[in-house]
């Protein structure tokens, strides 16, 4: 009897601690996580937005596309004759879409944007920490430097747009790069256009000279 009666402080007490052990291991397992050191930050996305001409409908990846689409990279973007585009990439930059334009826009959060164009012109204004390309399948027609940023204009195929401003909708323009024979036509006819009120000038009449 007696030993039972030692026996039995012990025993409490053994339960004792064993409770206060599961009691402790469960409010460990229950105390938040420090969000400061414990969790990864996660880089920032880029989400790319479309903005066209008048609102007018374009086609990305073979479905119609108006203002305020997203467009995600290994997009398929394509334009009417009548239609221009503009995606606005954030930090990375913007890239004008003339009209009959067709190409695949690539980039990523690592500061890299790429135009690869099928046929038309674009204009790719490339922000610094970015390297921004346009290219054909079958090569690169140009690069910007990532240190100082810089703008891309290119024209590539026989549905290129022959116009030097095709009016891109997010207010961006400038010559595209349209070959040195379409160039020399466009000056031409612009300086045609510019003396021809000269010539009426020096001969009040309108008759020829």
């Amino acid at each position: 009897m007696n030993q039972k009666r030692r026996n039995g402080p012990r025993a409490i007490a053994a339960l004792l601690l064993f409770s206060i052990a599961q009691v402790s291991l469960q409010v460990g397992l229950a105390e938040p996580v420090n969000n400061a050191t414990d969790v990864t930050s996660l880089p920032q996305q880029i989400v790319a937005r479309l903005t066209t001409r008048n609102n007018q409908p374009i086609t990305v990846n073979g479905l119609s596309a108006t203002t305020g689409a997203s467009i995600l990279t290994g997009a398929t973007i394509e334009t009417g004759a009548d239609q221009s585009a503009t995606v606005n990439l954030g930090p990375l930059g913007s890239l004008d879409i003339a009209p009959n334009t067709k190409l695949v826009l690539t980039y990523d959060d690592q500061g890299n944007v790429k135009a690869l164009l099928i046929y038309g012109c674009v204009v790719l204004s490339a922000k610094k920490k970015t390297n921004g390309e346009v290219a054909t399948e079958q090569s690169t027609l140009g690069k910007t430097d990532p240190a100082a940023g810089g703008v891309l204009r290119h024209c590539f195929g026989p549905g290129a747009t022959t116009t030097p401003n095709p009016t891109p909708a997010g207010g961006g323009g400038g010559l595209f790069g349209l070959g040195t024979a379409a160039t020399v036509a466009i000056f031409a006819g612009i300086g045609a256009a510019a003396l021809t009120p000269l010539a009426f000038q020096d001969n009040p009449s309108g008759a020829n000279p």
